[in-house]
């Protein structure tokens, strides 16, 4: 469709049309009110803006991006404002808009025949996990921050998440997608079909591209069916090879039921257990590598439970698991998984640190870790390191905790250096620098520094056939212009 201009008086300001467009409940300029908008939640990255602008609607979207196009106003899309790499934050000029898709919060439909939905970016991510449930029907993408962040973020960054290993990335949880471009035209491609090779597939243009290619307002969602039982576990043992074996042997003997499989490091269940409350290791010592397994079948009676403790008694007698607690209910395994989600609050809590969201090849795991740890501990003595996640897909949280003989801004200084050193082991393996959390502003340099020539020229060629003016989410993932 053709870019929507609007026609006012040469006398209305673009931002007196834009509050026009969204009327009163869709604008904010009040400090106070914008605050929350305005810093990302982990006080990295703040910025001023003009305003908070709050569509209701796609129609008012486009409207909205219309006028910035023609005005040349920089664009700050925005939902549940969770992010971690400063994505969503505007620049300090104040000239930029945050654009909030906060009021567009509708499921819009439900197909269960067809196993899909169509969810608008507002959405908080549980509620629409809720939705499919209501259904009898699963959307598996689940994250910490599940309860506060929304779908668009998750579109935008192409989230993860603990179910991964069985269903993929947001990526791979798509069939369709609605957007508006830069100039507020509006590409229509809620498209729910499975098969579908009519020419380049552009949703995955705008998955994983943080808001700087359009806006996404909508999107058609895959659904799966529910589990209908679970066997939870938590494994302690000796080292990063040995978790490295449990999976294998899971994967081998479940028929690929594997839906969890979390790495975690004695110094993040030391974190966890310091700083939150009534958590607590059921094992009966610690152990330097943890590892938190789930199976699940959409079957009843998928005897999953005995094959999880069969398999657990030959990897315990063989020596590669330590010790083994099997969850006997859903309250029990649910305190299982706290342990896993509370890290980053506990990290939070102990003190400053540098995160690192990277990926090698599953295979590497192990020997990244090692080697990453020794080369961190070699340049920054005392540095704790507190690493955990996503073992089955070789994306893990490789955080930074300061030394307790180091002040946090001193240790804060050396985030680049840090990094560097953590990146060089990375690309050794052939991994990711940013495997999860996205580029958003902080990770820049690293993706530059990591991408090849031609990619990154792929990528600005995209970007500037898109958004000419360059007015979308200005700054981030490839720089200013």
């Amino acid at each position: 469709m053709a870019g929507m201009q609007e026609s006012h008086p040469p006398d209305i300001s673009p931002l007196e049309q834009l509050r026009a467009i969204v009327g009163a409940s869709g604008w904010i300029t009040d400090p106070e009110l914008m605050a929350p908008y305005l810093r990302e939640w982990r006080g990295l990255f703040a910025g001023s803006a003009a305003a908070v602008v709050s569509p209701a609607c796609t129609g008012e979207v486009a409207r909205v991006m219309a006028v910035c196009h023609a005005a040349r106003i920089g664009v700050v899309p925005q939902s549940g404002n969770t992010g971690l790499c400063g994505g969503a934050a505007p620049d300090q000029s104040g000239a930029q808009i945050i654009l909030s898709l906060r009021r567009m919060n509708r499921i819009r439909s439900l197909d269960a025949a067809n196993d899909t939905l169509v969810a608008e970016a507002g959405c908080i991510l549980a509620d629409v996990q809720a939705a499919a449930r209501q259904a009898d029907r699963l959307f598996p993408l689940s994250l910490a921050a599940e309860g506060s962040c929304m779908l668009g973020g998750n579109l935008a960054t192409n989230a993860g998440g603990t179910n991964v290993l069985r269903y993929g990335n947001t990526r791979d949880l798509v069939l369709g997608l609605e957007v508006v471009l830069p100039d507020g035209r509006v590409w229509d491609g809620l498209s729910a079909l499975r098969k579908d090779n009519a020419g380049y597939e552009l949703r995955h243009l705008f998955i994983g591209s943080e808001g700087t290619l359009g806006v996404i307002t909508a999107a058609v969602l895959r659904l799966f069916p529910q589990p209908r039982e679970q066997a939870t576990a938590l494994l302690g043992m000796g080292s990063a090879e040995d978790a490295l074996t449990v999976y294998t042997a899971l994967r081998r003997e479940s028929g690929d039921s594997v839906s969890g499989c979390e790495l975690i490091s004695a110094q993040a269940m030391d974190f966890v257990q310091a700083h939150i409350p009534d958590s607590r290791n059921p094992l009966q010592q610690p152990y330097p590598w943890y590892l938190l397994v789930e199976l699940s079948s959409a079957r009843v009676d998928s005897g999953l439970r005995l094959l999880l403790e069969q398999t657990l008694a030959r990897l315990l007698d063989s020596g590669v698991v330590a010790d083994a607690v099997v969850a006997e209910s859903l309250a029990q395994a649910g305190a299982l998984w706290r342990l896993r989600e509370s890290i980053p609050e506990a990290q939070r809590l102990e003190g400053a640190s540098i995160k690192n969201d990277i990926s090698v090849p599953v295979s590497s795991v192990p020997a990244f870790v090692h080697e990453a740890g020794e080369v961190v501990a070699q340049v920054c003595p005392g540095v704790r390191v507190c690493a955990f996640g996503h073992l089955g897909d070789g994306n893990l949280h490789f955080n930074l905790q300061q030394p307790v003989t180091m002040n946090s801004g001193e240790f804060l200084a050396r985030w680049d250096e840090l990094c560097r050193h953590v990146d060089d082991v990375v690309l050794r393996y052939a991994g990711s620098v940013a495997a999860e959390h996205g580029i958003g502003q902080l990770r820049i340099g690293e993706l530059q520094r990591s991408k090849q020539a031609v990619a990154l020229e792929l990528m600005r060629t995209i970007k500037a056939g898109l958004d000419p003016h360059g007015i979308m989410n200005p700054g981030k993932v490839l720089g200013k212009r």
